[in-house]
């Protein structure tokens, strides 16, 4: 039996990638701002949720599908956009679009992958979304709207949480840059993990496939993380933005990176079809709320209609059962994933999502629910004495 085959659940897909990555890259995936408060949070907020089961219901057969961004999905989970998928295996995002597949998942592409749009809207034919910024050159996101176009991408989801880059200390302490560069720090973990380090030195070049036609940032060497992307993004980023982006899509359309009733709200009445509930996976604002404990009141601020998308802190399939119970469409994941790709690339992300899935499936007829939308508020409730 290989070690995928044995990994169990996430945690110990975490286990494998922590072992074969270079403490500096294991470290990218796995850390958040300052003091990482809000990446625990994200996670352990589920466990202050109990399950309510029904009995005697009828569970010989499940319905799990559902739609996002417009498109039918076999499941209510997703493919969250994380950056720099190469630094972990070299078939990158590729691997995760492949996986996704198979498992009839949608797939988002991140602005700051290094795979073309192109390339995974030829190799993907499953529903599929761009996450885009609002760039300071406005004709950077404009031509990103045309090609996301022009290839067959379905929706669109506008980041809105990195006005500046986290305070990501890890990756200060590691002296992280783009492309991966030896320090004496980092030289010896890279040294002794070859099945890493040789692909990473002998494969194709590393860059932001996306945009480096444009601006290539790493024409003149490695830089920091945090200079690539403080660099980027523009701080005056308003709603109207919102409403000219949405304006010039036409199409399904997420705000990505808004936490309360009153921005989900302004996304919805600004021209976009649905909310990703997210603090970027702890690593932006640490200190803010667990995206798990906004969700029934995000859904209760916009109504039935809209996309309410719970991102962050799934390592279960139960959590999935728990976020649409109040009120979530569905949910995504992101370190998940990557955990698997980094640890067997697409087998491992295929792992990911298999683990997760069973879980999911497995939970709900364990808690007598045939049909995710006969999941409610009933089926959840806040455990007493937790906060």
């Amino acid at each position: 039996m290989t070690a995928l085959a044995r990994a169990n659940n996430i945690a110990d897909l975490r286990a494998l990638a922590r072992r074969r990555l270079p403490r500096p890259i294991f470290d990218y995936i796995d850390g958040g701002a300052d003091d990482e408060l809000t990446l625990r949070r994200n996670s352990s907020a589920f466990a202050n949720y109990e399950l309510v089961p029904d009995v005697l219901t009828d569970v010989s057969r499940l319905k799990t599908e559902t739609t996002l961004f417009g498109e039918p999905v076999k499941s209510p989970l997703m493919i969250s956009p994380t950056g720099l998928n190469r630094m972990f295996y070299s078939d990158a995002e590729l691997a995760v679009a492949r996986a996704a597949a198979k498992h009839g998942l949608l797939y988002s592409l991140s602005t700051l992958g290094t795979t073309r749009l192109e390339d995974i809207a030829k190799s993907f034919a499953g529903p599929k979304v761009f996450q885009i910024y609002v760039f300071k050159d406005r004709g950077l996101t404009t031509e990103f709207v045309a090609r996301c176009k022009e290839a067959g991408f379905h929706g669109l989801a506008l980041t809105v949480d990195t006005p500046v880059a986290g305070n990501r200390e890890r990756d200060r302490v590691n002296g992280l840059s783009l492309p991966p560069r030896l320090t004496l720090r980092s030289f010896l973990s890279f040294a002794l993990h070859p099945s890493w380090s040789l692909p990473a030195i002998t494969g194709s070049k590393f860059d932001f496939a996306n945009v480096s036609h444009r601006v290539d940032a790493l024409a003149g060497g490695p830089m920091s993380l945090f200079d690539y992307i403080g660099g980027q993004f523009d701080r005056s980023l308003t709603w109207r933005d919102v409403e000219w982006l949405a304006g010039q899509w036409g199409g399904p359309l997420a705000i990505k990176g808004l936490m309360t009733p009153e921005d989900a709200k302004r996304a919805i009445s600004s021209g976009a079809t649905g909310v990703m509930i997210s603090n970027h996976g702890g690593r932006q604002l640490d200190g803010a709320p667990a995206p798990i404990d906004q969700v029934a009141a995000v859904r209760d601020a916009i109504g039935d209609g809209p996309d309410v998308i719970c991102d962050g802190g799934i390592r279960r399939g139960s959590d999935v059962v728990k976020a649409l119970a109040m009120g979530a469409t569905a949910c995504s994941i992101g370190r998940p994933y990557l955990y698997g790709l980094a640890a067997g690339g697409e087998a491992g992300v295929d792992r990911a999502l298999t683990l997760l899935l069973e879980g999911f499936e497995r939970t709900m007829i364990l808690a007598g629910v045939n049909d995710i939308a006969n999941l409610g508020s009933r089926h959840v409730r806040r455990r007493q004495g937790s906060s």
